[in-house]
């Protein structure tokens, strides 16, 4: 697990926690731990991003609360380079998050894919509000068409039903906003996932939570991976 590595779990996590927790750049994070008399360069902070986000964020969807079946879905553009990628996102009615998903592109296939990934972790909606996008629409369609044993999905397209899911978003950008920004759009997915994993935890969706935010974090953390 963390063995081979020359931090131990506790400042790994820790430092993986910050940059995910608090609106810090690795350059911050990396001058926090120095305060701590712990050296570890900013992109080493990055690669640990990189690496635990996937596995955490894996953990988080096996612990966390059933959702509920009515669900505003929306989605919000992410600097990535110079080019615009897309964040799908959906809460249910009383905020809590459902699902997450970074996209190349804004179309039918991209919002079907995030449909797909969210039934797949929450189960099938009785609702969703979404705005006057016609891809969002057709990808709902597209999931009710292949689900013909099962009861559909209805559309509901209610511009201040969607307040919810876009002051959520801003949580999100916020968080994000003092960064240099993205360099590539694996490394936005991976960091972006991290940070929704985290606002899950805040929430308090989490099943069996620890005594404190972080260490909730520290137990979605209970994989192993290489660190070489």
């Amino acid at each position: 697990m963390f063995k081979r590595h020359r931090y131990t779990k506790a400042i790994i996590l820790q430092a993986v926690y910050f940059k995910l927790r608090f609106t810090l750049s690795y350059r911050d994070v990396e001058e926090l731990l120095q305060i701590r008399v712990v050296n570890v360069d900013h992109s080493t902070i990055q690669r640990w991003v990189f690496k635990f986000s996937p596995s955490i964020e894996k953990n988080m969807h096996k612990r966390k609360h059933q959702v509920g079946d009515s669900w505003r879905m929306d989605e919000t553009y992410i600097k990535v380079g110079v080019v615009d990628r897309y964040l799908y996102r959906a809460v249910d009615k009383e905020g809590n998050t459902v699902d997450f998903l970074l996209t190349k592109r804004r179309q039918k296939m991209s919002a079907q894919k995030f449909f797909n990934k969210a039934i797949g972790n929450n189960g099938r909606p009785r609702v969703v509000n979404i705005d006057k996008s016609g891809t969002n629409k057709m990808a709902i369609w597209s999931v009710n068409k292949r689900g013909v044993s099962v009861k559909k999905i209805k559309i509901r397209q209610c511009k201040y039903l969607n307040n919810m899911i876009e002051q959520d978003h801003r949580n999100i950008k916020r968080r994000i906003r003092i960064t240099t920004g993205f360099k590539e759009f694996e490394s936005a997915q991976r960091t972006l996932s991290g940070i929704e994993v985290v606002s899950v935890i805040i929430k308090n969706q989490i099943e069996k939570p620890r005594t404190s935010a972080f260490n909730t974090f520290v137990s979605l953390a209970a994989f192993r991976i290489s660190l070489d």
